[in-house]
């Protein structure tokens, strides 16, 4: 046979157990009447916080680190911006295509590394590089050159006292690592001298 719909609700019907109270002063759950459930509303006080927009204060921007300054010096505009190209994610990078111009830039600012082509018209990078040497000792140089016979190579060495010397085809991580490594051998230089 079936089941007849009377309207009722399960307790209603013939057989079901009654709904058992709650909590506090609730009533049995009948037909027809809301239920009410056995949690606490917030107070008054609550809600009036909850209400109230807090004061935040305004986010600042937090400054990015600071990064080192470099100088790329090479007459080949393309090739020039290949090595700021895989330089420029580190470092502050700034440009020249001249030694003469890289002279005015040293005068304008302080880097911690230069890194300067060895032929270039206007003057070869190893006597810029030797006049750097004498006007900022702590400052790490770095000398890129296509061909260099053995002799030529030992008196640039010794006279800009380069921190390194890259042949051409130069790869950029290579490049990469050594101007790292240039920029924390600056730092030591600076703070040594300090002490």
């Amino acid at each position: 046979m079936a089941a007849r719909r009377s309207g009722l609700s399960i307790a209603g019907r013939r057989g079901a157990k009654p709904v058992r109270r709650a909590a506090g002063n609730q009533k049995d759950w009948r037909p027809g009447r809301r239920r009410r459930f056995p949690f606490a509303m917030p107070g008054a006080e609550n809600t009036l916080k909850a209400m109230k927009p807090t004061e935040t204060k305004p986010a600042t921007p937090a400054e990015p680190p600071k990064k080192d300054a470099i100088l790329l010096v090479d007459d080949e505009k393309p090739l020039l911006d290949v090595y700021a190209a895989a330089l420029e994610p580190s470092f502050e990078v700034t440009t020249a295509t001249s030694a003469r111009e890289a002279d005015f830039l040293l005068q304008k600012r302080a880097f911690k590394v230069v890194v300067a082509d060895h032929l270039m018209p206007g003057g070869n990078g190893m006597n810029f590089l030797v006049r750097a040497r004498e006007e900022f000792p702590h400052m790490q140089r770095v000398l890129v050159t296509g061909y260099m016979k053995p002799e030529m190579l030992l008196r640039s060495v010794n006279e800009a006292a380069l921190f390194r010397y890259l042949l051409k085809p130069v790869s950029m991580a290579e490049l990469v690592k050594v101007v790292q490594d240039a920029a924390k051998a600056h730092d030591v230089s600076v703070a040594t001298a300090k002490t």
